[in-house]
């Protein structure tokens, strides 16, 4: 008997004591968004809470973009004359220096202009020549005013076609003031227009290039460009002048300062506008193409703002509590801006009402338990 009487006290005790710690537990939540806690509930949760104050803020966009070379600074290199390609030595990422050949190309209608310009400069030696003698006799009366209009046209002629055999020949890099029966070549060696980097080689030995056909294709990183992708909202915060931090996935934490140069006017498709910054100092190991990410600091304002842990995000959305007595609360969707500091904007809190800055993840907690 006395066994029994043991055994159902350790039993109401036990009862007792869980009755104690669900009363503990259980809150009561009121509507959907609104929960109201006992004051020991509230004492347990050490829930605290204030009014938004007003802080300067300087907010922090985060953009992408790329390394980016204008068109000026891309040089495609091409032969105006085809010719099949006997020799190059270009690779991808390979220095060159203005002047030095890129590639030697053979054809025989390299020989046919050469020829044709060596034949038209001694015709015109004659044609010089019987001008001047028929103009002498012309200005005497000795000659026929048809013949010297022959002549004349003769030497005209073969002046303009020389003209333009010359340029044909400096076209393909034959300079005609030193061409002669002696030194015609099948060869013509293309020269690099700039100092810079082979970005793109196109062709192969033994290839035929047609006049259309590029080569291969050089950047000069001397003007080399950062182009960022900014929406639309963040437009009005940019100007020209303006400073930002740009760094590469592969090497965050080298930064790079750059200013922006020039603000598009376009928007693409999904609403962006790119922005060309330039480096304060180029790196080389920035390759045209390589994705870049930027950190641009704007102006700073005054906002309302709240502590940072008084905000916590349920189904990707952002909520505070707000506080309607010493014991209940509503959780009220919120609109941020920036944060800085641990501290964050607050759009659309009304700054006349308190809410939960310490606890406000325990009562979202609390909050969605009771309604599951």
């Amino acid at each position: 008997m006395k066994n029994i009487f043991v055994f159902m006290l350790l039993v109401l005790m036990a009862s007792c004591s869980n009755q104690g710690k669900n009363t503990e537990l259980q809150v009561e939540v009121q509507e959907s968004n609104i929960i109201k806690l006992t004051g020991t509930q509230l004492k347990n949760l050490e829930i605290s809470s204030s009014k938004p104050e007003q802080k300067s803020m300087s907010a922090t966009i985060k953009l992408n973009g790329k390394i980016d070379v204008p068109p000026q600074n891309m040089v495609s290199v091409s032969i105006p004359l085809g010719g099949y390609l006997t020799n190059t030595k270009l690779l991808p990422g390979m220095h060159i220096s203005k002047g030095e050949n890129l590639a030697t190309l053979e054809d025989q209608q390299y020989i046919q202009v050469q020829q044709e310009y060596l034949t038209t400069k001694s015709r015109l030696i004659f044609a010089q020549q019987e001008y001047e003698r028929q103009r002498d006799l012309n200005i005497s009366k000795a000659g026929s005013d048809k013949v010297f209009q022959q002549s004349t046209s003769e030497y005209n002629a073969l002046k303009i076609q020389l003209k333009a055999l010359s340029e044909k020949l400096k076209l393909i890099g034959i300079n005609p003031e030193k061409l002669d029966e002696n030194n015609l070549s099948r060869f013509v060696r293309i020269p690099s227009p700039i100092n810079g980097y082979v970005s793109k080689v196109n062709v192969n030995i033994g290839k035929y290039l047609s006049s259309t056909d590029v080569l291969c294709e050089l950047v000069d990183p001397t003007d080399i460009h950062l182009a960022l992708f900014v929406f639309e909202k963040d437009i009005d915060k940019l100007f020209i002048g303006q400073r930002l931090m740009a760094f590469s996935n592969q090497n965050p934490q080298v930064k790079y300062p750059c200013k922006i140069i020039l603000i598009g006017k376009d928007f693409t498709a999904d609403k962006s506008v790119t922005v060309h910054c330039h480096f304060d100092k180029y790196d080389k190991s920035l390759i045209p193409g390589m994705f870049m990410n930027a950190d641009l600091e704007v102006k700073s304002k005054f906002t309302k703002v709240l502590p940072t842990e008084a905000i916590v995000n349920f189904e990707n959305k952002n909520y505070v509590f707000k506080v309607l007595s010493d014991n209940t609360f509503e959780m009220m969707e919120l609109e941020l801006g920036v944060t800085e500091n641990g501290f964050t904007e607050v759009i659309n809190a009304p700054e006349n009402h308190s809410y939960v800055v310490k606890g406000a993840y325990k009562l979202l907690m609390a909050l969605k338990n009771k309604e599951e």
